[in-house]
């Protein structure tokens, strides 16, 4: 039998059912978007304007300001928007938008890390061949697959996931629509094949992990040979925090996603949420750009010939 959909809109429990704290919530998340969407739209702006920063590492480092972008619109601002209104309703096709959105560019953002610990590892182990390894080709052919894959991914869990029957329960405990919340509340019994579709991406996102685990074990390697302590501790400065990230985005993705549907919902899974959805997004531009003497000093011209000079 074709499967159909009686509930036609879901109630989004985030992090607390006072009302009291909808406010506080509305402030941080709006404090919070907006560093985030300012941080990243100038990392755009600044990779784009400048013809210094046109070299493969700000060309990734574009792509992931604009996915990151867009990862905190999609959940962010209905969160907000709820919290002000004390309205946590989301509609089904609503809410359907929410999940492939997330997944896609979730999913994205890990195959672009892969693709930039690659470029670094190329940087650092084989500078003398770089520019051959990663000409302009190599990196537009890694930002499509990376889109791509992400697509794929998308497609595959929204499909699983609406395939199901919801016809009971319609309170989704998150604060946006989320895979495994929404197999908490469905009535439908056959969720193997959302099941399965959620081990194949945790496999592939693992093996990106390990992929990119392996390149910083080299770049590491590269970085103990440096003569230099000082120019060791630049160059573990830069790379550390890219992996401290990387590390907090993966493992709490892969908590949130193998945690059994069965388990009774907790703040705990809110919190995890925040830290692949929100966090990322809000530290990447202080990591890439603010530490970044070379973006700093194109920041700084930036500025100086929009405003200073008109």
């Amino acid at each position: 039998m074709t499967n159909f959909t009686i509930v036609t809109e879901f109630t989004l429990i985030g992090f607390s059912t006072n009302q009291n704290m909808y406010v506080l919530h509305s402030v941080l998340f709006s404090i919070t978007y907006l560093w985030a969407l300012m941080g990243n739209v100038l990392i755009i702006m600044v990779t784009t304007l400048d013809q210094h920063l046109h070299a493969p590492m700000y060309f990734f480092l574009k792509n992931l300001s604009f996915l990151d972008l867009c990862l905190v619109s999609v959940t962010i601002p209905k969160f907000i928007f709820n919290s002000l209104t004390h309205n946590n309703s989301i509609s089904f096709l609503g809410c359907v938008t929410q999940v492939f959105s997330v997944v896609v560019l979730g999913s994205a953002e890990m195959f672009l890390l892969t693709a930039m610990s690659f470029d670094r590892y190329a940087a650092i182990c084989h500078p003398l061949h770089y520019e051959v390894i990663m000409n302009m080709g190599t990196c537009v052919q890694m930002a499509a697959v990376s889109w791509l894959g992400g697509g794929l991914s998308a497609v595959m869990h929204t499909a699983g996931t609406f395939s199901l029957s919801f016809c009971g329960p319609n309170v989704v405990h998150q604060f946006f629509c989320d895979v495994p919340q929404l197999l908490a509340i469905t009535c439908s019994e056959y969720l193997l094949r959302e099941i399965v579709a959620i081990l194949i991406s945790v496999v592939v996102e693992f093996c990106c992990f390990v992929f990119i685990v392996i390149s910083y074990i080299y770049i590491f390697s590269a970085i103990n040979k440096i003569p230099s302590t000082e120019g060791r501790s630049k160059a573990y400065s830069t790379c550390l925090p890219h992996l401290v990230v990387i590390v907090l985005f993966t493992s709490t993705a892969f908590t949130a996603y193998l945690k059994s549907t069965l388990a009774s919902p907790s703040l705990s899974d809110s919190v995890i949420s925040v830290f692949y959805t929100v966090v990322p997004p809000t530290l990447n531009p202080i990591i890439y750009s603010l530490r970044n003497k070379v973006m700093r000093k194109a920041l700084g011209m930036l500025i100086e010939i929009k405003f200073i000079k008109k």
